[in-house]
């Protein structure tokens, strides 16, 4: 019989496995820009979380949808460099309609729209519709909008046509599997365990490990690794707050009445600034 506990078992190692990771709200990478959680369940205690987070990468210059997946039952999981990944990306936005309104990071003065999943949706060179909307512009030239400014503004109205559609959640879930709940915000804790470079075999062949200090260095950096995290899983693991817990129990259930957030959530991206900071 399926447990919380089982669930959160699963979570709390989502990240133990190469290229693996939980839900990142802050990459440093990566603005963030909207998230969504969608739980599923299903017969024979099969379960699955399919969590969107969508975020403008200014390196890349693109909008990407990327969606972690977890669960006992997953299916057609993504591959990089023979490692199974927990994640995929794909870009709502056609190709062609963003080209067509961008220079590097900022929109064209006469932008109008993007086609996102096949409609038009509109975008707005308006810095009172920013102003209204609290998005303050950075305008490193007079009247520049960024493309995270326009893209955190098009959310609001349009959030819908940036949310992964029924096909993508479920190229990695079972078809039998039903969604039960769906969360556009909640609270949420980063979860990055962190590992020790000499963990590598590449790291150990390039040192003489016959140095007495090389290997203290190494046995101290492992050390350190523990210790961070520890804490890590002590303060932010998904099991160790209400968040996860309520939603372990629903999942184990299929009771979604269960889920009474008492913590406010911090979902939202102007709670994540240090996300895209790099």
């Amino acid at each position: 019989m399926l447990t919380p506990s089982d669930i959160l078992v699963t979570l709390d190692n989502s990240a133990a496995v190469n290229y693996n990771h939980f839900i990142t709200l802050s990459h440093p990478y990566v603005y963030l820009i909207d998230s969504r959680l969608n739980i599923f369940r299903g017969e024979n205690d099969d379960w699955a979380v399919a969590a969107e987070v969508l975020g403008y990468n200014p390196r890349g210059g693109y909008i990407t949808s990327e969606i972690f997946y977890f669960g006992n039952c997953l299916i057609n999981l993504e591959n990089y460099q023979g490692n199974t990944i927990n994640s995929y990306s794909n870009c709502p936005i056609d190709d062609k309609s963003f080209n067509a309104t961008t220079d590097i990071e900022s929109l064209l003065p006469d932008a109008g729209f993007w086609i996102v999943r096949g409609e038009k949706m509109p975008l707005s060179t308006n810095k009172q519709d920013y102003d209204k909307a609290g998005i303050t512009l950075d305008e490193y030239e007079p009247g520049q909008i960024q493309i995270i400014e326009a893209v955190r503004l098009a959310i609001i109205d349009h959030a819908l046509l940036f949310r992964a559609t029924d096909v993508e959640l479920y190229k990695s879930i079972p078809a039998n599997l039903k969604k039960i709940l769906v969360l556009d915000e909640w609270y949420h804790r980063e979860f990055n365990p962190v590992t020790s470079p000499f963990d590598s075999p590449n790291t150990l062949r390039v040192l003489d490990l016959g140095q007495e200090f090389i290997q203290n260095m190494i046995r101290e950096d492992k050390e350190r690794t523990a210790r961070l995290n520890k804490e890590e899983w002590e303060n932010n693991s998904p099991g160790s707050y209400e968040t996860w817990q309520q939603l372990a129990a629903v999942i184990a259930t299929g009771d979604t009445s269960i889920y009474q957030p008492t913590l406010a959530p911090n979902s939202h991206w102007k709670n994540w600034p240090e996300s895209g900071a790099l």
